[in-house]
């Protein structure tokens, strides 16, 4: 009994000991196994990594090429603003004289009062009277005063291309002037009843004035200004005079000088200064209506 535990112990130190030969035997070949598929996997790894890596790189040269493009599509606006900008201060360089220009009023409606003198007495047919130098022989002072009104029509701005920021105008006037409404009336025509008729000294009273009516170019300079002066080179003057002359002549041609100056005052409304002399070709039976005036003028632009 003894024996046959003895036999059962050896045979299994043998299988125990078989065994342990076997796991020597078989354990690297597992163990290699087993390194080989961590490095296959760690490789595997590697190259997801890899590919992502350069799935980034590309990705980043690509965000870096249209960042590229967007600075240079940013710079190419920036120089097209930049053209704009230029451009629009050339425009508004050339725009603003032409809006100045236009802003101005081409047209004006004015009112004048002044000052008015005639080189020459006057007589007629009820006042001093060469013909009948009968009783009061009165004629008015040389002085006077004058009112009037005109129109201005733009005709070109530059003289028909010729001078720039010169503008002529048709100018239509007309001005009343009076010399005197006191005049004592000789005694042939000015006397009630007529010296004629055996009528006793007893004068009337004649006033002396004159109508006139012109029509002249007038030439402005510095067109856009608010300071305007202004010629009149020769324009037509008619004269009606009163009382009319002892041959009952009472219509004188004649030409008109002037000059004056505009001032923009506010909106559509202008100011100004002028001076201007009417002269007649000597006299015309008796009477030489050449003069001239100086006075001021309120204008209406329109």
């Amino acid at each position: 009994m003894k024996c046959f535990y003895k036999r059962k112990g050896m045979g299994n130190g043998l299988i125990i000991a078989f065994l342990l030969i076997c796991m020597a035997a078989f354990a690297p070949q597992a163990l290699a196994h087993d390194a080989a598929t961590r490095i296959r996997h760690l490789e595997q790894s590697l190259q997801a990594i890899q590919a992502e890596l350069e799935k980034l790189k590309s990705e980043n040269a690509q965000s870096a090429q249209k960042v590229q493009n967007i600075e240079r599509t940013t710079n190419q606006t920036a120089e097209k603003v930049d053209t704009v900008q230029q451009s629009n201060v050339v425009l508004k360089e050339r725009i603003e004289p032409i809006v100045s220009r236009s802003e101005q009023r081409h047209r004006m409606l004015f009112f004048r009062g002044g000052f008015t003198h005639m080189m020459n007495h006057r007589n007629g047919v009820t006042i001093q009277n060469q013909v009948l130098p009968i009783g009061a022989q009165d004629r008015a002072d040389r002085n006077g005063w004058y009112i009037g009104a005109g129109l201005d029509w733009s005709l070109t701005d530059d003289v028909w291309g010729v001078l720039p920021n010169t503008s002529i105008f048709a100018e239509l006037m007309f001005e009343y002037k009076e010399f005197g409404h006191n005049i004592e009336g000789n005694g042939a025509v000015g006397n009630a009843p007529s010296m004629l008729a055996g009528g006793e000294l007893n004068p009337i009273h004649v006033t002396v004035n004159q109508f006139t009516l012109t029509a002249s170019p007038k030439v402005k300079f510095f067109e856009g200004s608010k300071l305007r002066p202004w010629i009149i080179p020769a324009g037509l003057a008619i004269h009606v005079l009163s009382p009319p002359t002892e041959s009952i002549t009472y219509i004188q041609p004649g030409v008109q000088f002037g000059a004056g100056l505009d001032y923009h005052l506010w909106k559509n409304f202008y100011i100004g200064i002028d001076g201007r002399y009417q002269l007649t070709a000597g006299k015309i039976d008796g009477v030489n209506l050449s003069g001239m005036t100086a006075g001021g003028y309120l204008g209406i632009g329109f």
